[in-house]
């Protein structure tokens, strides 16, 4: 059993990224606990053991004219997570539709900014310093063009590659990159295709089967990352 610990209200984080104050939240509308689980049962010294919570984050653009598009495959992933785990996304949090739960003994936070992928940073440094999620435990899960198309790559750090909502992360995180990232393969755009237009494309049905096949065997990846063996 996990039970979850209630903390009163901080407005001003000691995290150090960003430097930024974190508005107190109006009462029922925002998550009312901080994300500390702890585990039921006590250490050897009565002591119980407490886990280090993380941040989730799938990047994408909200609403249903980009539903099932390139450049959503992060919000996607989120969704897969949610369903599985019996996480509930009702709440709105720093921009961001927002779950609070577990994976296992792992309390997590599920988060997928409302800004449009380019701005995503401003959902990211904010819940990270009102949660206090240390660096380590952002996890990034977002569309990249220089993989093929339903190929995931693990990554413990990197730069941004010119992914734009990368780098709005990286610059809310005091321009810090040590953070790991689930990079989803979309591939490039054919031809002449316009970029922006490619992400912005719904994905054909063999290409759709691929990224479904790979959100299905997120668990085995959640596996290495949050055990650090990637």
């Amino acid at each position: 059993m996990l039970y979850a610990i209630s903390f009163p209200k901080i407005c001003i984080t000691s995290v150090p990224y960003p430097k930024i104050r974190t508005p107190c939240p109006p009462r029922g509308h925002l998550a009312s606990t901080r994300l500390r689980v702890l585990a039921s049962l006590p250490e050897p010294n009565g002591a119980k053991t407490e886990y280090t919570p993380w941040l989730i984050v799938g990047l994408g653009n909200p609403g249903n004219k980009y539903h099932g598009t390139r450049h959503n495959v992060g919000f996607e992933m989120i969704d897969r997570v949610s369903q599985a785990e019996g996480i509930l996304m009702n709440t709105i949090q720093s921009k961001a539709l927002i779950g609070i739960g577990s994976i296992g003994e792992v309390p997590i936070l599920l988060a997928k900014p409302q800004t449009y992928v380019n701005f995503s940073g401003e959902s990211v440094g904010p819940l990270a310093a009102y949660y206090q999620v240390p660096l380590r435990h952002i996890l990034l899960v977002y569309d990249e063009m220089s993989l093929p198309n339903g190929v995931l790559r693990l990554q413990p750090k990197g730069g941004h590659g010119h992914h734009n909502g990368v780098k709005s992360v990286m610059e809310h995180l005091d321009g810090r990159r040590e953070f790991p990232r689930f990079c989803i393969g979309i591939g490039n755009p054919p031809g002449a295709m316009d970029m922006k237009a490619y992400l912005l494309q719904k994905f054909s049905a063999i290409e759709r089967e691929q990224v479904l096949v790979l959100n299905s065997a997120y668990g085995e990846h959640w596996k290495k990352v949050s055990s650090g063996s990637f």
